[in-house]
This record gives structure tokens, C-alpha cells and sequence, in this order.
């Protein structure tokens, strides 16, 4: 489980990610440099520049087609505010110095979202203090990994789920991996994972589908992935922030059309809709 994060290729310092000592180490440097990349992304869309107007015209994307809240505004029911949750991106450099990302496959015990693939995170709650806190702690209770041992760098536009949840990706960096003593949850966590993050950028092991809602084509990513001699599919709004966050950190878009030009949709929605 996680076999890249058992071996280490070379020795990472468990102290602060922006230490000096990393500065002598390649991979530590490399990690240094992403970080302070990674700080100056401005999202296109959030709550902090949000005006009045795009208020109150809040996204509904279903987690099927896993694009930015932005993306397709629609004017949601009456006073509707969405709740909010978080999910953690938490990247680490693998043996062969290629940077991975961490994934969990849920337990089929769930109610939503069962047996798929997914980035460790859940819902706020009243004590957190912003969204790197909710996904740092959720990652903690899912996954067993020290919120202190993760530096964040980011957060990216905000999501929309298939329940209505609005979810906020935080990028995160991983310095010492051989810390991190992965520990699934039973109740929520199948399978703890971890995959190349520029994958997302590449046709090789991408399916997708087109669907239509409201009149509206649109895309559907699906990345076949094997670890462990365990096969698993990501897909979705999971597919979506993968495509969206490995773009982000090589700074390129991928390889293949993330989704349909002009996507937007507009009209009404309840909280019952779904796709078909």
C-alpha cells in the first residue's frame, strides 16, 4: 500500500519544506521551488473575488462531469447556499523523481460514492478554521496522515458536487515520505494509493464518454490506473480536480480536450436534479 512512499530514493529532512538544508538536496529543492510556485496561483474563481452578480448565479456541476463551480452558472432555488467541503491534493516525489499523488478507493459500506476512487477529504466542520485545515484534518481521520507533515501551497476554484456540496481542492507537499505510516480508516477507506499526478495530462490511460444534460453536451474523463496488481478508475468530479491541479503545477494544459467549448448552462436547478 502506498509502496512509493515506503522507499525513499533519497533522505528528505522532517523539518520546515523552506529550511535551508533543503537547499542542498535536489528533490527537496525541486519540492522548495513548487511550493513557492504554487503560492502565487490565483484561483479565477473563489469567494474572496466573487461579486455580487456571480452570487447569484451559483454553479450546479454534478460530479459526473468534474468542472470548476464557474463553469456552468445556473440560478440555484431561493436563498439555496451550498455547504462546503474540502479535499486534499497531497503531493510527494517518488522514487524515481517524479512527482505522485495521494488516492483513496472508498469503503462500499458508503452511502454515496461507494467503492470509487477518490482524494482523501470530507465536509467542514464548525472548528476549522479554513479549508486547508477541513482537508488536512479529514486526511488525518481517512488516511492517518499528520497534518504536519503536509505544507500547503494552494487551494483551487471551488467544485460542485453530485450532493451539492461545494468542494475546494488544496494542494499540499509531502516532504518525508517515510513518515507518513498510512492508516486507513475501515469505515470510510478501502485502499490507500498513489498515482504519477501528470497522468492527468495524458491520452494513454484516459477513456472518456459524452453525455447530454439540459441540451448541453459534455465530457466525462476516465483514467485506468493499476497498483498493486489492483486496478482502479478515476473519474469524475476526482478525474475533474486531477486534470485541473496537474495543469496548475506543470503550468500546461493536458493533452486532449478537458471538456466541450462554450460550456455553460443556465436555468433553473433543485436539489433533486441529477444527471441522467
Amino acid at each position: 500500500m502506498i509502496s512509493a512512499l515506503r522507499r525513499l530514493s533519497m533522505a528528505l529532512p522532517s523539518s520546515n519544506l523552506f529550511s535551508n538544508h533543503m537547499d542542498s538536496i535536489y528533490g527537496g529543492q525541486r519540492l522548495r521551488n513548487l511550493a513557492q510556485q504554487l503560492r502565487l496561483y490565483k484561483p479565477p474563481f473563489s469567494d474572496e473575488d466573487e461579486n455580487e452578480e456571480e452570487k447569484k448565479r451559483v454553479g450546479k456541476v454534478i460530479s459526473q462531469l468534474g468542472l470548476p463551480e464557474s463553469a456552468a452558472p445556473i440560478t440555484p432555488p431561493s436563498k439555496f447556499k451550498p455547504k462546503r467541503a474540502a479535499v486534499l491534493v497531497c503531493l510527494f516525489e517518488g522514487d524515481k523523481g517524479d512527482l505522485r499523488v495521494i488516492l483513496t478507493k472508498r469503503s462500499s459500506n458508503l452511502s454515496t460514492h461507494s467503492g470509487e476512487v477518490s482524494l482523501p477529504g470530507g465536509k467542514a466542520e464548525e472548528g476549522d478554521a479554513d479549508d486547508s485545515e477541513t482537508a488536512t484534518r479529514e486526511a488525518k481521520e481517512e488516511i492517518g496522515l499528520d497534518p504536519s507533515l503536509v505544507t500547503v501551497a494552494t487551494v483551487l476554484e471551488p467544485y460542485l458536487s453530485k450532493q451539492l456540496l461545494r468542494v475546494i481542492p488544496v494542494i499540499g507537499i509531502l516532504s518525508d515520505k517515510q513518515a507518513f505510516k498510512p492508516v486507513p480508516n475501515a469505515s470510510e477507506v478501502e485502499a490507500i494509493f498513489d498515482a504519477p499526478f501528470e497522468m492527468f495530462l495524458k491520452d494513454e490511460n484516459r477513456r472518456w464518454e459524452e453525455r447530454e444534460w439540459m441540451g448541453t453536451k459534455y465530457l466525462i474523463h476516465f483514467f485506468d490506473f493499476e497498483a498493486d496488481n489492483k486496478k482502479y478508475v478515476i473519474w469524475g468530479l476526482t478525474a475533474g480536480i486531477l486534470i485541473r491541479a496537474a495543469s496548475v503545477v506543470y503550468q500546461r494544459p493536458p493533452s486532449f480536450d478537458e471538456q466541450k467549448p462554450n460550456f455553460k448552462i443556465r436555468g433553473s436547478v433543485n436539489e433533486g436534479d441529477s444527471v441522467p
